[in-house]
């Protein structure tokens, strides 16, 4: 937040709820580890294990990511903004865009996920300018 600017409330609102789900999403990813690592002590079983570690590593990473994001959205900085963007995008894409491309008509869309992203993907593109 350099020059002075104060950052929006839903920008900050934003921020914590992605901070949040970034938290859930690297205890996820530790639980993900810690559970392949039980499972290969205990039963002697490791084909599970390099699989159970390579999804937790990723989770990991995933959490460690969007974490960076909600810092970066808090920050105002420019490139949370973009990648906060294109992930909204695709939450578009997926709950508005994939069942209406399919025939399955507006009633498919009228779900909170769809309204959800929607309504924060426009309210990004509103903000913008408060981003470096």
């Amino acid at each position: 937040m350099e020059g002075g600017r104060s950052l929006p409330l839903g920008v900050a609102v934003l921020a914590v709820l992605v901070g949040i789900f970034g938290l859930f999403v690297l205890l996820g990813g530790f639980l993900v580890v810690g559970a392949a690592l039980f499972h290969a002590a205990t039963s002697g079983y490791t084909a599970a294990f390099g699989s159970g570690i390579l999804s937790g590593l990723i989770t990991l990473i995933l959490g460690a990511v969007i974490l960076a994001v909600a810092f970066g959205l808090w920050r105002q900085e420019l490139w949370a903004f973009v990648l906060a963007l294109i992930a909204v995008g695709a939450a578009v894409i997926w709950f508005v865009g994939l069942p209406l491309y399919g025939g399955q008509g507006l009633a498919a869309v009228a779900n909170v996920p769809a309204i959800v992203s929607v309504l924060v993907f426009v309210y990004l593109l509103a903000v913008h300018s408060d981003f470096d």
